[in-house]
């Protein structure tokens, strides 16, 4: 039931109104009334009505500049106005503050119930107007989820359809980054050079964020920030210039969270600080095939097995030929191979894939067993050259950063240095140091960090010196690292505390 209030300072209007008007045949409650301006506004703060019907000349305070502050606290509330016959000035008023009635003095109960009616259909459309848009907007948006949905699995075949539903602000989209996350999306702050649209694929949560402006340092300042607090693991894909990229981000975002996962490490982890340059997979893999790939990259023989099954059913499910079968077994097979190159390690040991032994089996079953005895063998054939050969390339590793902690050392340059394949050598990093090269690196500078700090330095000097270019980046990596602000650090070494 909608509240009503009435404010005149006649006290026989206020009475006639109240005890005259069946307000409940109109789904109103009075909830209230008063004879001045000062404790119209406190009651209007109290109960805040949904109507307010008030005379223009009132004591303590007039009926406009009533209506003027009430409105702007609770702009929803509909005002009807009293007013003698010579307050023309008023009444140009009151319209002007969006009044939606007036009456002329004396005010009698057909005038007041005429008004109700009124105001009460307006409410009605008003109301069914709202509903109407809400549905409308939860449509708009339940078509945009779909169509980018599209847009990650079909990527350049939905971009026209995908367009259409976004309206032609899609002109002004820079850029593409696919996140993946193991539970429910954070909250991303708004930022004008960014819109996030959160996606559902099955288990998979996922956001798209689709870039004003590149490169995309907004959103990584707010990665950062979410990865500070962050329980559990999410991964990013590559930025892609153009829509058609977001396919593949999609899938380098799933492979970034698995190595997330993988690495026991919650929050954000990066496909370049896993792979390095965009080169390490050939194009037009399924995601059982990249499934695959990542769970003998990081040694995971159940994910291997969830993988190959995943696989096996999707066959089933495409109804493929006993010729196609063959074909994309030989394929994974061969990239299998590809993987445990990555150790730089002689391959003879593991045999060649042979294709007559595959051509010459016949049943599906078999087939399978073929393929999961040959990924298994070079999981077991990779792990074992891990465990070998780690030490040696790791404290190389480990001398360079510490010589070359103040420039930009990306992952594929410190994998080109120990002479591993990047996302071989960054799996083998976890395993020797118990976290991931780009965490032992921030620790690395935060600590050169600290004792630049001590020595009294700037602290946009230090941030540059230790390999931040962004002063923001640098302060809050700083802050989670150390728990104060670098300035703060400073301030206290100075005073000795």
């Amino acid at each position: 039931m909608l509240k009503a209030v009435i404010f005149d300072d006649e006290y026989i209007v206020l009475q006639g109104l109240r005890q005259m008007i069946d307000w409940s045949r109109y789904g109103v409650e009075l909830a209230g009334t008063a004879e001045d301006g000062v404790s119209a506004l406190q009651l209007l703060r109290a109960c805040k009505p949904d109507i307010v019907l008030t005379d223009i000349r009132m004591p303590g305070m007039d009926g406009l500049q009533l209506i003027e502050t009430a409105a702007a606290e609770s702009p929803e509330t509909m005002f009807i106005v009293f007013s003698g016959f010579n307050e023309f000035e008023y009444v140009r008023r009151a319209i002007g503050l969006g009044v939606i009635d007036y009456l002329e003095k004396p005010v009698t109960v057909s005038k007041i119930e005429a008004a109700l009616r009124r105001t009460m259909n307006r409410i009605g459309k008003e109301q069914a107007f709202g509903e109407m848009k809400k549905k409308l907007e939860a449509s708009r948006s339940d078509l945009l989820e779909k169509a980018t949905l599209d847009l990650l699995l079909a990527g350049e075949r939905a971009e026209g359809k995908w367009k259409d539903v976004y309206g032609e602000d899609w002109a002004n989209v820079a850029g593409v980054t696919v996140l993946a996350f193991s539970e429910e999306r954070p909250a991303l702050p708004e930022h004008p050079s960014y819109r996030i649209i959160g996606v559902t694929n099955g288990n998979e949560r996922l956001a798209v964020a689709l870039h004003r402006e590149l490169p995309p340092e907004a959103l990584h300042d707010a990665l950062i920030e979410a990865s500070g607090s962050a329980r559990s693991a999410f991964g990013s894909g590559r930025t892609y210039a153009s829509l058609g990229g977001a396919s593949r981000s999609y899938r380098e975002a799933l492979r970034a969270l698995r190595y997330g996962q993988f690495l026991e490490e919650s929050g954000w982890t990066r496909i370049e600080d896993v792979e390095g340059r965009d080169e390490q997979l050939p194009p037009g893999l399924t995601r059982h095939e990249e499934a695959a790939i990542v769970s003998l990259r990081t040694g995971d023989r159940q994910g291997l097995s969830r993988a190959l099954d995943d696989f096996a059913a999707w066959t089933m499910e495409q109804k493929l030929p006993p010729e196609r079968v063959e074909q994309e077994l030989l394929k994974l097979a061969y990239l299998g191979l590809e993987v445990a190159k990555e150790t730089g390690c002689d391959l003879r040991e593991l045999g060649a894939v042979d294709h007559r032994e595959l051509h010459e089996m016949r049943a599906r079953e078999e087939m399978f067993r073929w393929l999961r005895d040959k990924l298994e063998a070079a999981l077991t054939w990779a792990a074992g050259v891990r465990r070998a050969c780690r030490h040696a390339a790791i404290e190389k590793a480990l001398r360079y950063l510490d010589e070359r902690y103040g420039q930009d050392v990306s992952l594929q340059e410190l994998a080109e240095h120990v002479g591993l394949n990047p996302a071989y050598f960054s799996l083998l990093f976890k395993e020797q140091m118990g976290i991931s090269y780009i965490k032992h690196l921030t620790g690395l500078r935060m600590e050169r960090a600290k004792a630049m700090l001590r020595s009294g330095m700037r602290v946009n000097e230090v941030s540059e010196r230790v390999g931040y270019q962004n002063y923001r980046h640098f302060t809050e990596l700083f802050k989670k690292t150390v728990g104060t602000t670098p300035g703060q650090y400073r301030d206290a070494h100075r005073t000795g505390k």
